[in-house]
């Protein structure tokens, strides 16, 4: 009976070794993971940072091209001012402005801003704003007649409403119109 003893407390002493082996080598698996983990966590931290940074500097500098474009058109003002001043003649700055004004809106064109087609169009209250209206027998809807300041939508937003004239039925003809409806 000693002997199994012995046998098994030598066995459980090799199990118990084996154990501390095993807990040991997970225990130094577990700190790699760890150290990795750490590591990575810092790079993407650092790649947040960096990203910020990018995002910060193209916010800061996203408008240069189209702010090279207009200082060419301050250019050209400017030299159509000067020009007219050197000729004291009219015709010389009207030619300059229009060059200029042809330009800038070519300018905007390429920023995807074009101007809201109005006069004649149904009046529409997420392009236009009416600033008069006119009664006329005969007429359907409400039709824009007029266009007071142009309205603009940069690509299919509109960012300033058309200020318009409209025409439309009198009041008291519509109500006939409800009536028989």
């Amino acid at each position: 009976m000693l002997g199994e003893k012995k046998e098994e407390q030598e066995k459980r002493s090799k199990q118990t070794e084996a154990l501390k082996k095993a807990l040991e080598a997970e225990k130094k698996r577990s700190e790699e993971y760890l150290v990795q983990l750490k590591y990575a966590r810092a790079d993407v931290e650092n790649l947040r940072k960096s990203f910020d940074q990018k995002l910060e500097e193209a916010r800061k500098y996203s408008n240069e091209r189209i702010i090279i474009e207009l200082l060419d058109v301050v250019d050209e003002l400017e030299m159509a001012v000067q020009s007219a001043r050197s000729s004291n003649s009219t015709e010389a700055l009207i030619q300059g402005v229009e060059m200029t004004l042809k330009k800038l809106r070519k300018t905007l064109q390429n920023e995807g801003v074009n101007p809201i087609k109005s006069v004649g169009a149904p009046f529409d209250p997420l392009k236009h704003n009416a600033v008069e209206r006119t009664e006329k027998e005969g007429v359907e809807g409400c039709m824009v007649i007029e266009e007071i300041r142009k309205g603009y939508t940069l690509r299919e937003k509109v960012i300033r409403p058309s200020m318009v004239k409209v025409v439309m039925q009198p009041l008291q003809s519509q109500k006939e119109a409800k009536l028989y409806e």
